[in-house]
């Protein structure tokens, strides 16, 4: 930065080093009238804009979904219909007949009324650096859960893994939520879209992104974790609460 006389005016002009990909740099130049201060604002104005540009290049990786983004699409879903009424549905045309066996079956699953139609089964925290592994069943007593602490280890890399059957209808637009508490105050919300599935005898199974456990002295101790499986209806096919210890080393 220097300070030059130009037409009865003072000018400070600032230089600025910028390094690119190849490591190579460049010196442009900014001529503007302001004081020191304002200096120091033009440099953190270019380092802003900077880190929205390396945030804009990124790989366009699924990440949890934020419900605010998408309220305000105006779509309106269409009638939902039974897995009969589909298989019904233009049942003279052999090819559509066909395609629609291949999709959905021969028929409708004979199950007993009393059975769900979406049933949550495991929830696994699949972490490839973890002593054992992770995981709640969710076919027993979910009360029990409350009193269980699942341990995850600072900085280490997990993902969520989630086995669950539909057994009866075509259920639209999965997701699970999850709230991140600490004490009595909530730290986070995620919401992962699992998507929408027809019925079958085996299970599904939906696995998230990579995900980075916390770090640092701040992160570290007690969640209760308050989980919800929901879907497009909004529906409430399971909820529970479970209570995850972030610590520095798996047996700290």
């Amino acid at each position: 930065m220097w300070v030059q006389s130009e037409g009865g005016r003072v000018c400070v002009r600032l230089a600025v080093r910028r390094r690119g990909l190849a490591g190579s740099s460049e010196r442009t130049m900014l001529g503007v009238d302001v004081c020191e201060f304002g200096n120091q604002i033009l440099e953190l104005m270019w380092l802003a804009m900077c880190y929205r540009d390396f945030m804009a290049d990124r790989d366009s990786e699924v990440y949890p979904v934020d419900e605010g983004s998408v309220a305000g699409i105006n779509y309106k879903a269409p009638a939902q219909m039974t897995m009969r009424q589909i298989q019904e549905l233009d049942c003279k045309d052999k090819s559509l007949t066909k395609y629609k066996q291949t999709l959905l079956g021969c028929s409708p699953m004979d199950l007993d009324a009393s059975v769900p139609n979406v049933q949550v089964t495991r929830l696994t925290l699949v972490c490839p650096t973890a002593p054992e592994p992770i995981f709640m069943d969710l076919t027993g007593d979910l009360a029990a859960l409350k009193k269980r602490t699942f341990v995850l280890k600072e900085g280490v890399e997990f993902r969520l893994k989630i086995n669950f059957k539909v057994n009866k209808e075509i259920v639209s637009g999965l997701k699970y939520v999850h709230y991140t508490c600490k004490g009595r105050l909530q730290a986070s919300k995620d919401t992962y879209m699992v998507g929408s599935y027809g019925p079958r005898a085996a299970e599904y199974e939906f696995l998230s992104p990579v995900e980075e456990a916390p770090t640092g002295l701040m992160v570290r101790g007690m969640y209760t974790m308050k989980s919800h499986f929901t879907d497009d209806d909004k529906s409430d096919h399971l909820h529970w609460e479970w209570k995850l210890s972030i610590k520095k080393d798996w047996l700290d």
